[in-house]
Parts: structure tokens; C-alpha cells; sequence
């Protein structure tokens, strides 16, 4: 192997975590390349503003924090390209990652691809992301206190995020594509603000086209129900409908997921495959918020560090 050729570092994706990771490792002197193909800082660039990120008591808008987190890592010396992996596989010493056809060789890989939301795919929804249509309770809930609001799913995230929304809206239409499929102790929860009617379920109902003002300002949820159209009033949208991880490139890779496709880690973040480690919102077990992704990433780096380090001596 020509060691030329060979990177200390390639981490997939440029998120949050990865960006975090990037700065520990080149502040090390590191050699570290962050592959990319989407947007750089993930879904927290195209997110509209991040409230809960701490240190910004006003907030901080999803591109101002990402464009700040990639200025930080290029500052110490990260590499950001843009590429697609494919491919990853283990070769003892090394780990072979393949980029746009190209293989890239590396002592240790950062798995950071995040994971997407799955999306209802009706017109609307795109167009007003962050606007109105939301995918993150935690993140967004706090903007519609006192407001009515549409959510979207019927399974335990879905049931899950609904529950937690009664806390600032004033109302909720919760619409369920077939039936309430979340475990029975979050029906028995949901319940009890059914009973109080702060939320409305609607059974058998598809969200069809979401419709805003001339002003961007999200209005109405069409829906179809038993073939007639229904038109639900509402301040915002949440959707639930489960997450698809960032994972389809490691197939064949050996690296073990679990039933929902992410990335199974131990406590260092270390995954089944000797030098590959994961982070962020494609990790089994994560919490998908910005601020833990960060912390990931700095625990994932160090824990390369030792491993690179052990490397040496060995």
C-alpha cells in the first residue's frame, strides 16, 4: 500500500457531527477528508432557524450554523468534498472507501450520513420546510404555543410527538393514514387528551396537498377521507411517518444495523468493523437533535485518535 494514498481520517458526510468530529481531529493534526454530497451541515443548513442549540439565546439560523461550524473545521485544516460513497469495505489495516467510482483509502472512516425524514411527497410540503412543515417537535413545537396544529402518523413517533406538541398547541388533528398503530401505553396517554379535546384523531385519513397564504404562511392540510375531501385548518404541520438513515452505501459492508437500518455502536462509538466508527443521527440510538450530534462527533474523534494512536505502537 503506497502511503501516499493512504488518509488518517475520511469521514461520510458533512453534518453537524461529522463538522464537530473534524475539528477535534485536524486541531490534532489529523489528516482528515469529509466526503459530502448533498448539502454541507445536513438537515440542520436547510432547517429554517434552530432554537434549541445552546449558546444562541435567539437562536441561530440552520445555514449561519453550519456555514460556521465548516469555517471552524477548514480553519484547523478539514478537507470538505463533495462526493457520493457507494461503497465501504474493510482490508485489515485499512478501510476502502469508494467516492464517485474513485477509491479512497483511510487508517479509520466516520460514519456521519445522517438520516432523512420520510416524507408524505404531496405538494406543499417541500415547498414550505421550515415554514410551516416541520419534521421535529423538540425543535419546532415551541413556535405554535396557542396555535392549532396538524400531525401526521399514527405509530409511536408519531403518537409520541403528538403528545408532546399538547404542551404549547392549542389544539391538534392527528391524522392517521389506516389506524393507531402506536404501543398501547402511548394510546392510553394519547387518550387522555382526546378526552379533553386538545387533540382529534382522524382515522382513515390522507393528507393530499398542504396550502399556505400569499404570504408563505401555511393555512390548511387537505386530506381525503372515505373519497371525500376534508380541509383542516391549521398554523403548521408536523410529520411523522418515520425516518430512512443515510445507511443504503453499506450494504456488503459488514457493518451491523439494527432493525431500523442505523448504525449499531458501542459506548466509544465504535461499530462491529475494527477502525469504523458512527455518529450523529445515523447511529443507532441517537436522539436526533443538533446539539448531541456535535457531542458525538467530539466523542468519536477522540476515540479515533486512540485508535490511530494504538496503531502506531502496535
Amino acid at each position: 500500500m503506497d502511503e501516499k494514498k493512504v488518509r488518517d481520517v475520511v469521514m461520510i458526510g458533512a453534518g453537524p457531527s461529522a463538522l464537530a468530529a473534524a475539528i477535534y481531529t485536524t486541531r490534532e493534526d489529523i489528516d482528515t477528508v469529509l466526503y459530502e454530497k448533498g448539502v454541507v451541515g445536513g438537515l440542520a443548513a436547510i432547517t429554517d432557524m434552530v432554537d434549541n442549540y445552546p449558546g444562541f439565546p435567539e437562536g441561530i439560523e440552520g445555514m449561519t450554523l453550519a456555514d460556521q461550524l465548516q469555517k471552524q473545521a477548514e480553519r484547523f485544516g478539514a478537507h470538505i468534498e463533495y462526493g457520493d460513497v457507494t461503497a465501504l469495505r474493510d482490508e485489515g489495516e485499512y478501510r476502502v472507501v469508494t467516492v464517485d467510482g474513485n477509491e479512497v483509502t483511510a487508517r479509520a472512516v466516520l460514519i456521519a450520513t445522517g438520516s432523512d425524514y420520510n416524507k408524505l411527497n404531496i405538494p406543499g410540503e417541500a415547498e414550505y420546510y421550515g415554514r410551516g412543515v416541520h419534521y421535529c417537535a423538540t425543535c419546532d413545537g415551541a413556535f405554535y404555543r396557542d396555535k392549532n396544529i396538524v400531525v401526521v402518523g399514527g405509530g409511536n413517533s408519531g403518537v409520541q410527538e403528538a403528545i408532546f406538541l399538547t404542551r404549547f398547541a392549542s389544539h391538534i388533528d392527528l391524522l392517521v393514514r389506516s389506524t393507531v398503530k402506536a404501543s398501547e401505553v402511548l394510546q392510553r396517554d394519547l387518550q387522555k387528551y382526546v378526552d379533553d379535546g386538545r387533540v382529534t384523531i382522524h382515522l382513515q385519513t390522507s393528507p393530499t396537498e398542504i396550502i399556505a397564504d400569499e404570504d408563505g404562511k401555511v393555512t390548511t392540510v387537505k386530506a381525503i377521507k372515505d373519497g371525500q375531501t376534508i380541509d383542516f385548518a391549521t398554523d403548521g404541520v408536523f410529520v411523522f411517518i418515520g425516518l430512512k438513515p443515510n445507511t443504503q452505501f453499506l450494504q456488503g459492508s459488514n457493518v451491523e444495523l439494527d432493525e431500523l437500518g442505523l448504525v449499531k455502536t458501542d459506548h466509544h462509538l465504535a461499530t462491529n468493523v475494527t477502525g469504523v466508527y458512527a455518529s450523529g443521527d445515523v447511529r443507532s440510538g441517537a436522539t436526533m437533535q443538533v446539539a448531541s450530534a456535535v457531542g458525538e462527533g467530539a466523542t468519536a474523534a477522540l476515540s479515533i485518535r486512540e485508535f490511530l494512536d494504538a496503531q502506531k505502537t502496535a
